[in-house]
């Protein structure tokens, strides 16, 4: 194929279930590729699987693309749209005696393939029907007639010089007797008559590639230029699964965490440029290169991911991070109808909040009209020892006309004065209180922040408790 011609890519999910991470990584790297080449980024839903393939989860993958941010320039296709194209394809080999009927029964195929495992071979297809003339009356399929010596062979632009002896490639099926074309020959004909240039693709599809290959070359079709990207691993260094946690993009965007820092990550996942961690989506189409692609499998490194998305959030401003925490905060059922308050609450714990749901559940005591005390934490600081400071806190504290932090510091330093307690002594009880917890930001600014009313109603019901 001529390299120099437009390049056109394509990402080309199955809908039998949500965009999962390392489909979101190829579609990313194909994205990626078209963007800086000045390219075309074509969408294909191959749902040929009509058992499996529904329309939710086509629309659940053209949501997690457009949450991502990949748009695309043409589509998105449907391989049940094509089935015209792909009859017209299998004739056509047919009358050029590329392909042959196969009338031998899925039982007599298994029988086969028994045997063959018995005797130590590689199971593939014995050739029986490859030259046969009658045409009796029964179910069949269609076979490629593959060329039974030499070898096939790729450069890929990940994984170097491949090598495959046709040998070790039966016959493909490239129609069941259904008449339904098969997943390698309906790749085929898409690519083709999609004009696309190079295919980027998991290497979990390398074994399909050579038999892809032979289809091309019994029609004088060009070949695209391949990449097979490398695997996706857990931390136990086995192929990403839902056993390893969170695998559909829609859960990270539940989860909290930001599309530009999902996809800075994943594309962190086998290609780098120099020691740069952190990158715009400009940035990444600027410096992609596919060509500095590993072939090593990646680890997903959810500690990692939620360090990217902290580096991201620490772009915005406090309104901004409070208006995307909102929605998390609903979700809680808090209802915030103070943007200045809320942005000056969440901004207290951005320190601690690496994503949006992180940040609406620790900060979510700001908005509770109620606050549940822990029992652990009320035991141990809310004692008549501990009431009794609040108490003496609390006389102070209703003699400020407003919480400024400087102002609510001299009155906890009278009270350590007046009381020879420790500040933690002091500042536990005031952060149960406050927060129905022992861990919260400073308490002076968790006060200043809280306001004068919220401040004193909550320590009258701490005292109560």
């Amino acid at each position: 194929m001529n390299n120099k011609s437009k390049v056109r890519v394509r990402f080309a999910p199955s809908p039998t279930g949500s965009l999962h991470i390392g489909g979101a990584r190829t579609a990313l790297f194909n994205w990626l590729f078209a963007r800086h080449e000045k390219g075309t980024f074509i969408l294909r839903i191959e749902d040929t699987d009509r058992e499996r393939s529904t329309e939710e989860f086509t629309k659940s993958i053209m949501d997690g693309m457009k949450w991502l941010g990949f748009d695309w320039d043409e589509g998105p296709y449907h391989q049940t749209d094509r089935m015209g194209l792909y009859r017209e394809h299998v004739d056509r080999l047919m009358k050029e005696g590329k392909a042959y009927r196969c009338y031998c029964s899925a039982e007599e195929l298994e029988t086969k393939r028994q045997a063959m495992l018995a005797a130590g071979q590689k199971p593939k297809y014995d050739g029986k029907c490859r030259d046969r003339k009658d045409q009796p009356e029964g179910p069949y399929t269609i076979r490629l007639k593959a060329p039974l010596t030499g070898i096939t062979a790729i450069d890929d632009i990940c994984r170097g010089h491949i090598e495959f002896e046709n040998k070790e490639l039966d016959d493909l099926i490239i129609a069941r007797s259904d008449g339904t074309p098969t997943y390698n020959f309906t790749v085929v004909v898409d690519d083709v008559t999609m004009n696309i240039t190079h295919v980027i693709r998991g290497d979990d599809h390398l074994n399909n590639t050579p038999r892809q290959v032979l289809i091309y070359e019994a029609f004088d079709y060009p070949v695209p230029v391949f990449a097979h990207l490398p695997m996706i691993f857990g931390a136990d260094k086995k192929k990403l699964s839902k056993r390893h946690g969170a695998t559909a993009v829609t859960e990270y965007q539940a989860m909290g965490y930001l599309p530009e820092a999902v996809v800075n990550y994943l594309a962190r996942l086998g290609w780098s440029y120099k020691d740069q961690e952190i990158f715009s989506l400009e940035e990444m189409i600027e410096k992609f290169d596919l060509n500095v692609v590993g072939k090593s499998p990646s680890v997903f490194d959810t500690e990692k991911l939620g360090w990217v998305n902290g580096q991201h959030l620490a772009k915005y401003s406090d309104e901004r991070v409070a208006e995307m925490v909102i929605p998390f905060l609903k979700g809680l059922g808090l209802e915030v109808n103070d943007i200045k308050y809320a942005a000056k609450a969440i901004a207290s714990e951005r320190e601690r909040g690496r994503t949006l749901k992180e940040l609406a559940e620790i900060s979510a005591f700001y908005f509770r009209d109620h606050i549940d005390h822990d029992l652990n934490a009320a035991t141990k600081w809310l004692g008549e020892k501990g009431k009794e400071v609040l108490r003496t806190l609390r006389d102070g504290l209703s003699k400020l006309p407003d919480l400024s932090e400087p102002e609510v510091a001299k009155v906890f330093e009278a009270v350590i004065a007046e009381t020879g307690l420790k500040m933690l002594d002091v500042a536990q009880p005031v952060r149960v209180a406050m927060t129905g917890t022992t861990v919260s930001p400073g308490i002076y600014l968790v006060l200043s922040i809280l306001g004068r009313k919220r401040v004193l109603e909550r320590l009258d019901k701490a005292i109560a408790y």
